[in-house]
């Protein structure tokens, strides 16, 4: 699926977005392959599992995969990060703090603080977003933000103690502050929503994102009784 963002602006090119719905056994993913119009080259944001789905998205667009952008280490968003790197002989990027935390290593892994840095005609900038893990990392390009467990459209990635539920409200609050109204949420999960929704209907929608204090967020996040059994879903 190419998001509707995949169009000229005028005489401006932006960003492709093709969504790519991965699974394995109970497990639902959004993977994400992002190519500049202009040079073809692409960058994929947490690949897992279907490595067809990606080789077919690249033939597709006659894209060059220039890089891997990782937003953590959990098993289901680096499935194909080393796979992939070394098929298409690109780099991995990983937050400094992530590969300090988990202990991730890979020939091609880069480590990377807060700098931008460009790929063709697009400029990839990190948000440092901890709280799901010590070292998640955020991806705006252009108009996109992509999330991995931080910020779905209906909720937020679980924290595991009250320390880390302060650092992903502190998160939250960032990327509230930070991204335009319009800016578009691509997540590595789904509860119903499909993904490139925009950040203004989050600020409307989104209980994670009502709070303005973080005790009370915390106490929310960390609550009893919650089911982490349910399915993600895709739309």
């Amino acid at each position: 699926m190419i998001h509707p963002q995949a169009a000229a602006t005028g005489h401006e090119l932006i960003p492709r977005v093709i969504v790519l719905d991965v699974r394995h056994e109970s497990m639902k993913n959004f993977s994400y392959l992002v190519v500049d119009p202009g040079s073809l080259q692409a960058v994929i944001v947490d690949p897992a599992w279907e490595i067809d789905k990606i080789d077919r998205a690249l033939a597709d667009t006659k894209a060059t995969l220039r890089g891997i952008l990782v937003t953590h280490s959990h098993p289901d968003h680096i499935d194909l990060a080393k796979p992939l790197a070394e098929k298409y002989d690109c780099p991995i990027w990983m937050s400094k703090a992530e590969i300090v935390a988990s202990g991730f290593s890979a020939r091609q892994l880069a480590g990377i603080d807060m700098r931008p840095w460009p790929v063709g005609q697009m400029l990839i900038e990190p948000i440092f977003t901890p709280g799901h893990t010590p070292g998640c990392m955020c991806y705006l390009i252009g108009e996109n933000l992509f999330t991995g467990d931080v910020l779905f459209a209906e909720g937020c990635g679980i924290c595991p103690d009250t320390q880390a539920a302060y650092a992903m409200f502190a998160s939250l609050d960032q990327l509230k502050t930070r991204l335009e109204p319009h800016t578009r949420i691509f997540p590595g999960h789904s509860y119903g929503q499909p993904p490139g929704r925009p950040m203004s209907q989050l600020r409307r929608e989104n209980i994670y994102l009502q709070f303005s204090d973080k005790e009370s967020f915390a106490a929310f996040r960390l609550r009893s009784g919650q089911d982490r059994a349910r399915l993600f879903k895709f739309s």
